[in-house]
């Protein structure tokens, strides 16, 4: 299996590019269609049947969730739309594309890319993954091992989920400074160094490619904080990977 599909479902954007598993590299140039709105189940099953058309893919497919994700099945949808909840993604993405479907938390996706062609490469103490876009997604990794489906966007900082006030969204929708942003990426990290102490934070997701704009600015951390290497690809090369990993 020396190529797979990745799907990225993010809560503006659906990307997908056929990924080489030996080299964790895009194939073809990726394609981007927006997440539809409201997102609801079969809408997006129909933009990731576009996506398959696109590139005339038979074969595996993986695809990444915004959610927690179990043996395929959604338990969580906060940026999507809670007609996600309980259903079986593998069934629904199978049934329209026609193709073998593994399902995956997003940022877990994003998180085993890094680890095993990214900034996380040979780091085997704990390593935390962030993907910073229209939430937070997080992955946490214990010597190289990945512990699933951690979903520390979503823990509370100042009465409300840490995603509100430190996400890219938060960022444009309350027009903050790359300083003020800056602050507020401060505070949750040192929260979750706080509850993880690891060794090496990596920032992922849309905001990756701008973070000369904010890494300088954080200060009050411990642990090394890099930005993602594989930038906003990373999503789709972990969807893949996860194919060969269920």
């Amino acid at each position: 299996m020396a190529q797979v599909l990745g799907i990225d479902i993010g809560g503006t954007g659906i990307k997908a590019a056929p990924v080489d598993l030996a080299g964790g590299t895009l194939t073809a140039e990726r394609q981007k269609l927006a997440t539809p709105h409201p997102a609801k189940p079969d809408a997006v099953a129909q933009v990731v049947q576009e996506l398959v058309k696109a590139f005339d893919w038979t074969g595996p497919v993986g695809v990444t969730f915004p959610g927690v994700v179990t043996d395929g099945q959604i338990q969580t949808a906060a940026n999507l739309d809670e007609d996600w909840i309980g259903l079986d993604g593998r069934q629904l993405f199978g049934r329209a594309t026609g193709q073998e479907v593994t399902v995956i938390n997003d940022a877990d996706a994003a998180g085993i890319a890094e680890m095993r062609f990214g900034a996380g490469v040979d780091q085997d103490g704990t390593v935390l993954m962030l993907t910073l876009g229209t939430g937070i997604g997080s992955a946490l990794f214990i010597k190289g091992i990945l512990v699933p489906n951690t979903e520390f966007g979503h823990i509370e900082i100042r009465g409300k989920d840490a995603e509100k006030r430190a996400s890219e969204l938060a960022r444009e929708e309350h027009d903050l400074s790359w300083g003020q942003w800056a602050g507020r990426v401060d505070e949750y990290l040192e929260h979750m160094e706080a509850l993880l102490s690891p060794s090496l934070i990596i920032i992922g997701g849309g905001i990756s490619k701008k973070s000369d704009k904010f890494l300088p600015l954080l200060t009050n951390l411990r642990a090394r904080v890099v930005p993602a290497i594989m930038l906003n690809d990373a999503g789709i090369v972990g969807a893949a990977m996860a194919v060969g990993a269920h």
